[in-house]
């Protein structure tokens, strides 16, 4: 089952029956990938295999034919997913703060711009998460999810893109078209931060400005406000843009660090210890003296039904939750909800889950919760003890 978020998009154009064809086909496709070689292989790392890459904590987590028929089946049957009783908020973006919030002077801030894209102002950098600005989360655009608003900010009007950080290469984080109008910006591309073996791709496409790093691999990159450094963590997931590529190249999470601001971007990822890991991999650099953990992380709280078939390579608002905890954040941001239909919860839900979980955990609302595409929310800086 390689092509899973491609399944629910077809649905949604062909008749039933030519829909299920082509589940049955992607099933059998993604059961037997051709063998290849991984040209990033090295040996002495547990999560590196000659012909692709591995989760830390689990092996593969790949379904069978038979288990997404069943999903499909099942999911039909109930008319899932319902529609959702209220629409994803959004508000006018603050375009105007957004365009000045630059330089050595930038205020710590984000912008939601929908499903797992975030603009992030942060150390003297706009930053962008898996930039999706397309019509449909999809390899074509006369099928598949259907963005369900457009866009918080347009291309036109996002200030000059100094990076961007892609998780992993599934088509809802890694769309042709974004990367391509980013990398033909007016005042040059920016940087692309990508994992392992995804960089390749993006020379097919005369993108060239590219950085590619495995997990707890770092890049350092100077600015009018001092320097900012990006570390690839490890997260529960997997990767595919074909039928033939499955687990080809590499999936994970980013750390951003600057002087005044830390932010810590989850991808997609089912629950696992790698959170517990990446707290402590970075614990002497996030004690109370230096200011604490992350000031900000952005986690993925969308695309988790069924449990069943879902969890471990996507997280609830309850995992998200706990992931909140294991990162220590100071607060958290719920991304990857409420644009692009995939799953069998309605696209309003997450918000209502993630209240539920809160409460579980007598969390504060303001600890965790999610945004308006569009809003932007200004940060403290951080307060490192004197």
């Amino acid at each position: 089952m390689s092509f899973f978020k491609t399944n629910r998009l077809i649905t949604g154009v062909l008749s039933a029956q030519s829909a299920m064809k082509f589940i049955v086909i992607c099933g059998l496709l993604g059961l037997s990938a051709c063998a290849s070689v991984n040209e990033d292989y090295n040996p002495a790392k547990k999560h590196h295999r000659p012909e692709g890459f591995q989760n830390n904590y689990i092996d593969v987590i790949d379904k069978s034919r038979l288990d997404l028929l069943r999903w499909k089946w099942q999911s039909t049957l109930a008319g899932l997913p319902k529609p959702p009783e209220k629409p994803t908020p959004t508000v006018s973006p603050d375009i105007k703060f957004v365009a000045a919030n630059r330089g050595a002077a930038q205020e710590p801030a984000i912008t939601w711009i929908g499903h797992a894209t975030m603009l992030v102002q942060m150390g003297g950098l706009n930053i962008l998460t898996d930039p999706h600005f397309s019509e449909r989360a999809s390899p074509v655009q006369f099928a598949g999810p259907k963005r369900a608003q457009p866009p918080g900010m347009a291309l036109k009007d996002l200030p000059h893109i100094d990076l961007v950080l892609l998780s992993h290469n599934h088509y809802d984080h890694l769309d042709a078209g974004s990367v391509k109008a980013l990398n033909a910006q007016a005042g040059g591309a920016p940087l692309f931060i990508v994992p392992l073996g995804v960089k390749k791709w993006f020379a097919a496409e005369g993108i060239t400005n590219v950085q590619q790093l495995d997990w707890w691999d770092q890049t350092t990159l100077k600015t009018a406000a001092g320097q900012v450094e990006v570390h690839f963590t490890p997260v529960q997931h997997w990767s595919a843009r074909g039928p033939g590529d499955r687990r080809r190249s590499l999936w994970g999470g980013f750390a951003v660090f600057a002087s005044d601001f830390q932010m810590y971007f989850s991808g997609d990822t089912g629950y696992s210890q790698d959170f517990n890991d990446t707290q402590k991999h970075f614990a002497a650099r996030q004690t109370p003296a230096l200011g604490g953990s992350f000031d900000i992380a952005l986690i993925a709280v969308g695309a988790y039904a069924p449990r069943w078939f879902m969890k471990d390579q996507h997280i609830d608002p309850t995992d998200a939750v706990q992931i909140h905890l294991d990162l220590q954040a100071k607060r958290s941001v719920g991304v990857h909800w409420g644009t692009f239909t995939m799953t069998d919860e309605s696209l309003d839900q997450p918000p209502k889950d993630l209240a539920l979980a809160r409460t579980v955990k007598q969390l504060p609302q303001e600890s965790f919760d999610v945004m308006a595409i569009g809003q932007t929310i200004k940060l403290p800086r951080r307060r490192v003890a004197q």
